[in-house]
């Protein structure tokens, strides 16, 4: 892996930041307006969705990193921002881990569309240049 500097590091951040407010707004707009449960599966739906999207506009304009790194980049700021902003301080309590729509999941398919959405626009791209 190639050395990266602190402004592509700070790009790269920005995304999954935006993909984690992103998802966030789906939960806390879900909970003002319908059940848990409903909310929580409108996550799990639009997390890959949301994070697909991102990853294209990333992979398309930046790919600073492997469609791997990304994935394990975006996951780990959702993980980050998840466990010590809305566990610990919003919620002062771990139990939206012990949920699998809740987190896990999520978790799971957000990181498979980044992955996937890179491997495709690396594989788009490839083939543009030798056509």
């Amino acid at each position: 892996m190639r050395q990266l500097s602190s402004r592509q590091i700070l790009a790269i951040g920005v995304f999954g930041l935006v993909g984690w407010a992103l998802c966030g707004a789906i939960m806390f707009i879900g909970m003002e307006v319908t059940s848990m449960q409903t909310t929580l599966m409108v996550h799990a739906v639009g997390a890959p969705v949301i994070f697909a999207i991102i990853s294209w506009i990333y992979f398309t304009r930046f790919h600073y990193t492997t469609p791997l790194q990304t994935a394990f980049i975006f996951l780990g700021i959702v993980m980050f921002m998840d466990f010590f902003l809305v566990a610990l301080v919003i919620n002062q309590s771990l139990e939206m881990f012990q949920d699998p729509l809740g987190t896990w999941i999520p978790f799971a398919l957000l990181f498979f569309a980044t992955y996937l959405t890179g491997l495709i626009v690396e594989a788009r791209s490839t083939t543009a240049r030798t056509v």
